[in-house]
């Protein structure tokens, strides 16, 4: 007869006998003692499985903050998820409904490859997408922003969706391509160094010419990473940094942009030239701008009058990008932390920091800020980090100039880059490109095309030695 551990029979007719209860006294012992004994490997066992993770090369930049809760990182996971979803036209499988008419790309990752820069081609033919060409027209829009084109709209887009019929396809606006325009630069020592800058060429236009007096501006994909931060800074201590600087000669400023969630005027942190107030608006913007998907903030469709079979083409959903999804983008994008720096006891990485601050390049790029409250992800508030940046405006010169204002900055300003994590651009993705329209393929050409408010920075390092230079540079590709 059977024995339960209850010491009942198995039938449940009264307890069991004496002679059962005796064997199952050692049973239970050596199933304790067996047990005992297991426990070291089991513990090491689920030791094993919580330790980190190495981090793959291409992935520093998609890491989260330290210090999330177990919630906070289901919402990291499912906001990267968002990030890395495709999008395809109604009623198509594969994909989130939404894509186009009109876009640049299907999905963030397909621009931000990894989270990084952009890429720029130099293979003739090939039509551009991981940057975008911005357009407008003389004049001011109604929020004091660019004036869109009345046919093109505020950027071009080069592809337009196929529903798998031939007669289902949607046009692209355009096609567009860059041809590269070199020149070279003698420094101090006689070193030689090829500088490039891009030509656009708009072939193709399907709704009317792109004549010269369209305003435009190649602007490469930036990084994602570190976001957060840039947000937290308050805006008192951007004004500061400001003030600091008109007393060092410089005339760094901050851009005042639209911001249309909170239906009002206020500081600009990203973009290019500082033209975003925020990382959601900025989201919406994007998928917006780049990939036609509408949300309940940009709600129509992104189709300018003109373009009538963009019009009538039905959306995939009012909104296509849902607010949860939507919410879900923005924590992932505020809680990306910025990759450690490197080699930072490296007597040469020591020497380039000196000669980075002794060029004055610290002015701009400024080492360190500091996070107020921020109560979208608390563990960011008071903390501080190197960046290396001002979020402000600077006057850049007429070499980089793109001739097109965007609210309060100016044709030649650009907002100052944040240098963090440029030493491992290209192991995430295999880009190299710098400046805002990804001409520079090092830290060293971008640096020769500064003028304007860093003139005397870029002069200073022209006039280094290969050395100095060489550890200015690897300084730079240590943070």
């Amino acid at each position: 007869m059977k024995v339960r551990a209850t010491g009942r029979t198995v039938d449940g007719r009264g307890a069991a006998p004496a002679a059962a209860r005796k064997f199952a006294r050692p049973a239970i012992a050596l199933t304790l003692a067996a047990a005992a004994l297991l426990l070291p490997f089991t513990v090491a066992t689920q030791v094993l499985r919580s330790a980190p993770k190495p981090i793959k090369p291409d992935e520093v930049y998609m890491q989260p903050v330290p210090g999330l809760t177990h919630q906070q990182l289901q919402k990291f996971k499912a906001g990267e998820k968002q990030f890395r979803a495709p999008w395809v036209v109604f009623p198509l499988l594969g994909g989130e409904w939404g894509l186009g008419p009109t876009f640049l790309a299907s999905s963030c990752v397909g621009c931000h490859v990894q989270g990084g820069r952009g890429r720029t081609s130099d293979t003739p033919g090939t039509i551009v997408f991981e940057q975008l060409l911005r357009l407008s027209v003389p004049g001011e829009g109604p929020d004091g922003g660019p004036m869109p084109h009345p046919t093109y709209g505020d950027q071009l887009q080069v592809f337009g969706v196929n529903v798998g019929l031939k007669e289902n396809l949607k046009p692209g606006e355009a096609e567009l391509y860059i041809d590269w325009i070199a020149h070279s630069v003698t420094l101090g020592d006689g070193t030689v160094v090829e500088l490039r800058k891009p030509a656009v060429r708009i072939e193709k236009p399907n709704f009317g010419p792109i004549d010269e007096k369209v305003m435009t501006s190649l602007r490469n994909t930036q990084v994602v990473f570190g976001m957060g931060y840039l947000e937290a800074v308050s805006e008192q201590d951007i004004l500061k940094l400001a003030e600091l600087q008109k007393s060092q000669g410089l005339n760094g400023r901050p851009n005042y942009v639209r911001d249309d969630i909170n239906q009002r005027t206020t500081l600009g942190r990203f973009g290019w030239k500082a033209n975003q107030p925020s990382i959601r608006q900025q989201i919406v913007a994007a998928f917006h701008g780049d990939m036609g998907v509408t949300s309940s903030l940009y709600i129509e469709e992104n189709c300018p009058p003109v373009q009538a079979a963009c019009r009538a083409m039905p959306p995939g959903n009012r909104p296509e990008l849902l607010d949860y999804a939507w919410d879900d983008l923005t924590f992932w994008s505020v809680a990306l932390d910025a990759p450690p720096p490197r080699n930072q006891d490296s007597p040469v990485v020591k020497r380039g920091e000196q000669l980075f601050e002794a060029a004055k390049c610290a002015q701009c790029h400024v080492p360190e800020l500091k996070t107020g409250s921020f109560p979208l992800l608390p563990q960011l508030s008071d903390k501080r980090f190197r960046a290396y940046t001002d979020l402000l405006l600077h006057d850049m010169g007429e070499g980089l100039a793109d001739g097109r204002p965007d609210f309060k900055a100016g044709p030649r300003d650009w907002r100052t880059a944040p240098l963090w994590g440029i030493g491992v651009s290209k192991q995430v993705n295999g880009s190299v490109n710098l400046l805002h329209d990804g001409r520079a393929r090092s830290v060293a050409e971008a640096i020769l095309w500064h003028g304007g408010e860093a003139q005397r920075s870029r002069d200073a390092f022209a006039a280094m030695s290969r050395e100095e230079r060489d550890a200015l540079v690897e300084f730079v590709n240590s943070l």
